[in-house]
């Protein structure tokens, strides 16, 4: 038989359980706040943005093309061989400047044979009119039959109507000659040559070169044709201005003038295209470049905007978090209306100069406690 256990262990023993649960009552509430203290939440970091009250320009935003605000692919008027070129390909070139040269020999030759019919039908036509005044006393005293006289008379016209024919084909020679010179006709950036010296040139028909204006210079680019209103309304009450971005390019916007609407929405897309001019004085556009094209429409006048990355989304609509005076947001119900440069506006629900939350909305509820740290 075991021997009974003495009163002194069983002390010993019912002290130790006592011990024990009083360490699991102390490590089980060590975390918790002393009775009457309320528990600190963390304050959760955000960057926020206040709300503003005032006018806001609507824009469409597009992709855009730069084109030559125009181009011509010079030709010869002339039938000839090509004697010269006087560009340098990819150089620019004046209004009126040579730029190719036909060899005007055969021209000249013709220019010199219609002035030699022209001073021998002028002499024909001279001696005929001194037959016609030395008869014309005869007739009157019967020396000279009517018939005869009606004859020298004739001569005289005919000879004057070949002197005038003689004259038009002079003039037609002494244009054919100059179309030998072949100049530009308008400022503009040379291409490479099609055909070079000593080939032959037919009359408009061998391509030479092609010239692109590009002082002033075109951006087309489409809109959808919802906005066509809008557009039209702002080019009837004047200039619209057209703001281009080159794409890896910093600096400020580029300033364009809308002067082209087409009179056509394509029906395959639901785009109309536009054109806008930029002098280009400092050549920062190029023929087949792609831009950033940004057209105003609509000034919106006193509304409430924000950044657009105050919004969010929910089943039960758009929202966004406050941030109230004490350093707790709440979230706030709101009616978004349209945007651009990256505001939005807000129709309802959000009054001028409220403090939004743009940044760490997904860790927000209604009451918590934030910290900003904007910047």
């Amino acid at each position: 038989m075991p021997q009974r256990m003495s009163w002194k262990k069983l002390a010993a023993l019912l002290v130790a359980v006592v011990l024990v649960v009083l360490a699991a009552h102390w490590w089980t509430g060590r975390g918790k706040p002393a009775p009457g203290k309320p528990a600190t939440a963390k304050a959760v970091p955000v960057k926020t943005a206040l709300a503003q009250r005032g006018n806001l320009d609507l824009s469409l935003q597009a992709i855009g093309s730069v084109e030559a605000y125009s181009t011509v692919t010079v030709q010869s008027r002339v039938s000839g061989q090509l004697q010269s070129l006087a560009f340098t390909p990819g150089g620019r070139v004046k209004a009126g400047q040579a730029i190719a040269q036909i060899d005007p020999s055969l021209l000249q030759a013709q220019l010199d044979q219609a002035r030699g019919n022209l001073a021998r039908d002028q002499a024909q036509l001279a001696n005929a009119e001194q037959v016609l005044r030395r008869y014309t006393p005869m007739l009157a005293k019967g020396y000279v039959s009517q018939t005869e006289y009606d004859s020298y008379k004739a001569n005289v016209g005919v000879y004057a109507a070949t002197v005038k024919a003689d004259q038009a084909a002079v003039e037609m020679a002494r244009t054919q000659l100059g179309y030998a010179r072949i100049v530009a006709p308008v400022d503009s950036i040379a291409g490479a040559p099609l055909v070079y010296p000593g080939a032959q040139a037919s009359a408009n028909s061998t391509n030479l070169v092609v010239l692109n204006q590009v002082r002033p210079i075109h951006i087309t680019f489409s809109v959808p044709e919802t906005a066509l209103a809008g557009v039209k309304e702002a080019f009837a009450h004047g200039k619209v201005t057209v703001e281009v971005g080159i794409p890896g390019v910093k600096g400020p916007l580029l300033e364009a003038a809308l002067d082209f609407i087409n009179n056509a929405v394509d029906a395959s897309t639901g785009t109309i295209q536009l054109k806008a001019a930029y002098p280009n004085a400092d050549d920062r556009l190029t023929p087949g470049q792609f831009v950033q094209v940004r057209l105003p429409t609509t000034r919106l006048v006193d509304v409430v905007t924000v950044p657009v990355e105050a919004l969010q989304n929910s089943p039960n609509g758009s929202f966004v978090f406050v941030v109230g005076a004490d350093g707790s947001v709440q979230q706030r119900m709101v009616t978004a209306g349209p945007g651009s440069g990256g505001r939005l506006v807000i129709e309802k629900g959000l009054e001028g100069g409220e403090q939004v939350v743009t940044d760490g909305q997904m860790l927000l509820t209604n009451g918590t406690h934030v910290r900003v740290v904007n910047g």
